[in-house]
C-alpha cells in the first residue's frame, strides 16, 4: 500500500506528493508547524489524508510540548489548533481531524489528567485515525463496487487515490474494489490543470496497481462521452453539504453537468467525515484560492504573459441534482440528499445499508 503519511517515532513522514511521479521521496515533520505546512503546500493533499494529518500535527504539538502545567498546555493546544486550521479552507477533514484531537484533549484535563498520559493519549487518537481511514476506504469500496459497470470505462477528476487517503483511496478505491470483484475496469484520468493531481497522481498509482489507464486533457471528456467511450464517472470529495451539494477539485462541476447531458452515472466516494451537516448547501463552502503561480508556470517556467490577471480556485461546488450517488463507509446515499444524509446521520451501525 502506498504510504501517504507514517507517525514515527521522529515525527510524522510523508511522501512528497509535489515530486511526483518522477521522484519517490518522504519530508519528515517533527512539530506542528512543518506539519502545517506540509498541508499548506500540498506535499499531502486529498481531504481524507489532510484530516489524518491534522489530527497528526494536533497530536505531535501536543507531544512535543514543554508545558509542564495544564493551563500553558491548553494555550498552547488554541495555538497548534489555529496554525493548522489557518492553512486550507476548503476541506472539512482537516477542521474535523483537528477537532477530534481537541475534543479529547479537553475530555482528558476534565478529568485531571496528567500531561504524560494526555501526550500518550492524542498520539495513540492519531494513530487510530490512521488505521481507520483504511478501513473506511475499504468499506466504501465494498458499498461502492457494484455501482460500476461490470466492463469499461470509468472517467475520473483529480485524485482521490491512496495518495488522497491513509491509503487505497476513495473514489479509486471504489475502482479498486470493483476490479478485485472481477469487472474488467480501465481508467480515464483528467489530467486536472493546474495541479495536475490527475495526470502525475492517478496516473501514478493505478499504473503502480497495474490498472489501465489513460491520462485525458481537461477539455476531451464532453468529446469522449459522446463517442460512448466513458460509462461512469467517480470523483471524491473536499466537503459535501447538507442538502448534497458537493464540493471537488475544479472542474469537476464541468465533468457533472457533462455526464448529466450524456446519461452517465456520476458518482461521489467520500468518508462520512466530509460530509458537514453544519453547511446547508454549498453556496456557504468557502473556497480556497491559490497562488496565481500554480497557472503562470509550469515546472519553473513561466507560460503566460508578464502581469496578465489570474483565477485561480481550488475547488468548485457541484450541486446535488447532478450528482447520482454518494457512497461513504456507512452505506451509499442517494436523492433527496437532504433527507437521506439526515437518515443516514441517525442510524446505528447495524441499520447502515442504502438511504
Amino acid at each position: 500500500m502506498i504510504p501517504t503519511l507514517e507517525w514515527l517515532p521522529t515525527g510524522v513522514n510523508f511522501l512528497d506528493q509535489t515530486k511526483l511521479p518522477l521522484e519517490e521521496t518522504y519530508v519528515l515533520a517533527t512539530d506542528y508547524k512543518q506539519v502545517a505546512t506540509v498541508i499548506r503546500d500540498m506535499i499531502v493533499r486529498g481531504a481524507p489524508a489532510i484530516g489524518v494529518s491534522a489530527a497528526m500535527g494536533m497530536a505531535i504539538g501536543i507531544d512535543r510540548s514543554t508545558a509542564t502545567t495544564l493551563p500553558v498546555l491548553t494555550e498552547e493546544v488554541a495555538l497548534i489548533a489555529k496554525t493548522l486550521a489557518e492553512t486550507r479552507p476548503t476541506a472539512v477533514n482537516l477542521f474535523w481531524g483537528i477537532e477530534e484531537i481537541r475534543s479529547l484533549y479537553v475530555e482528558l484535563v476534565a478529568k485531571d489528567t496528567t500531561i504524560p498520559e494526555i501526550k500518550a493519549s492524542v498520539v495513540a487518537k492519531a494513530r487510530r485515525m490512521y488505521d481507520e481511514d483504511i478501513a473506511a476506504c475499504k468499506q466504501m469500496g465494498a458499498h461502492g463496487a457494484s455501482l460500476l459497470p461490470k466492463e469499461g470505462t470509468v472517467l475520473t477528476h483529480c485524485n482521490a487515490g491512496a495518495l488522497a487517503t491513509c491509503g487505497y483511496g476513495s473514489a479509486l478505491g471504489v475502482i479498486r474494489a470493483a476490479i478485485e470483484r472481477g469487472h474488467k475496469i480501465d481508467v480515464f484520468a483528467d489530467e486536472t490543470r493546474p495541479f495536475l493531481q490527475g495526470a502525475r497522481l492517478t496516473a501514478w498509482e493505478l499504473m503502480k496497481d497495474n490498472i489501465p489507464t489513460t491520462v485525458l486533457c481537461d477539455n476531451m471528456a464532453a468529446s469522449l462521452m459522446r463517442q460512448g467511450r466513458i460509462q461512469a464517472v467517480i470523483v471524491g470529495a473536499d466537503r459535501i453539504a447538507a442538502n448534497g451539494d458537493v464540493a471537488n477539485k475544479i472542474g469537476t462541476y464541468g465533468v457533472a453537468i457533462l455526464a448529466k447531458e450524456h446519461n452517465i452515472p456520476f458518482y461521489v466516494a467520500a468518508p462520512w467525515s466530509t460530509l458537514d451537516l453544519a453547511t446547508a448547501h454549498g453556496d456557504l463552502i468557502p473556497i480556497e484560492q491559490r497562488a496565481a503561480t500554480e497557472v503562470t508556470h509550469s515546472n519553473g517556467k513561466q507560460m503566460t504573459p508578464h502581469g496578465v490577471a489570474i483565477e485561480n480556485p481550488a475547488f468548485d461546488v457541484t450541486p446535488a441534482k447532478y450528482v447520482t450517488a454518494i457512497i461513504t463507509e456507512r452505506g451509499v446515499l442517494t436523492a433527496p440528499y437532504n433527507q437521506s444524509i439526515k437518515a443516514m446521520a441517525t442510524q446505528t451501525e447495524s441499520e447502515l445499508t442504502t438511504v
